[in-house]
């Protein structure tokens, strides 16, 4: 089966307008290859059919476009990735943060773009090493992503043993059970971190439902996939919902224009502070 041009920028409308992602037309034979399977899967011979499927409004079109969406984006994440951005978030930033919840304070994290959940279970442990009670506090962790596929992965919380291999040995032995089975060792994410993170499906293009104020926020190479307006108009989403004096971390390849957004400022290394 073949992708034409005037398919692919159908396919392209369709993503930019459900997810703000830019598709390139160097991205076409990509496009072609990812969703050949699901043509496979969904009986389809050609595009054109494809195209018509995704452009409804009614229920199979909603999930055919998460299902184009998981198959066009690419979740590379592991446990402790960019370790910088954790040293950074265990010696500066959240002492101060822990010692305001142990007064009885609230303190609010976000992983923007959780994929499949390697990133906030590492809050949550880096977390757990500096206040192993923190369930007890108004500490909570908020997981987001817009596919749901990597959100049900991220909630199961269950890894092949080599994933781990970054996570610190105290902290493995602690907070990772074993999972009975044939194959591969595999750990389950234990009930502590567990408990500090909800998981949510959350499309960033849109207007942002939660009305609480965040500490620290963590969106890492997620806007690689935007255009620069919709890359705008994220961070500012976000500066609305940050307090004076919290954290954004972006990805390594990521930078937030701070003067078009001066509520930001850069401290160290893909990290920036709510002016």
């Amino acid at each position: 089966m073949r992708l034409e041009p005037q398919e692919f920028h159908r396919i392209a409308k369709a993503v930019r307008e459900y997810a703000g992602i830019t598709l390139l037309d160097s991205k076409m034979a990509l496009v072609q290859a990812r969703l050949a399977k699901r043509l496979r899967a969904l009986g389809m011979s050609e595009f054109g059919s494809y195209c018509q499927l995704i452009e409804g409004r009614g229920e199979d079109a909603l999930h055919e476009r998460q299902e184009l969406i998981t198959a066009i984006t690419t979740n590379v994440t592991r446990f402790y990735r960019e370790p910088h951005h954790f040293d950074l978030l265990r010696s500066r930033i959240l002492p101060p943060l822990l010692e305001h919840a142990r007064k009885g304070g609230r303190v609010r994290l976000w992983s923007a773009g959780c994929s499949t959940g390697e990133e906030p279970y590492t809050i949550a442990l880096t977390l757990l090493e500096l206040l192993p009670e923190a369930g007890r506090y108004d500490v909570k962790i908020l997981a987001s992503d817009l596919d749901r596929a990597v959100l049900a992965t991220a909630s199961r919380g269950i890894y092949p043993e080599r994933a781990l291999e970054a996570v610190p040995g105290p902290l493995r032995r602690t907070h990772f059970d074993p999972v009975p089975g044939e194959g591969e060792p595999c750990f389950a994410i234990g009930s502590t971190p567990r408990a500090l993170i909800s998981f949510r499906q959350l499309n960033l293009t849109l207007p942002l439902p939660m009305k609480g104020m965040f500490d620290v926020i963590f969106c890492r190479n997620v806007v690689i996939y935007f255009d620069a307006e919709t890359e705008l108009s994220v961070w500012k989403a976000f500066s609305e919902r940050m307090s004076p004096g919290s954290w954004l971390f972006v990805g390594h390849s990521e930078r937030v224009n701070t003067l078009a957004l001066p509520m930001f400022q850069s401290d160290g290394v893909t990290s920036y502070r709510r002016v």
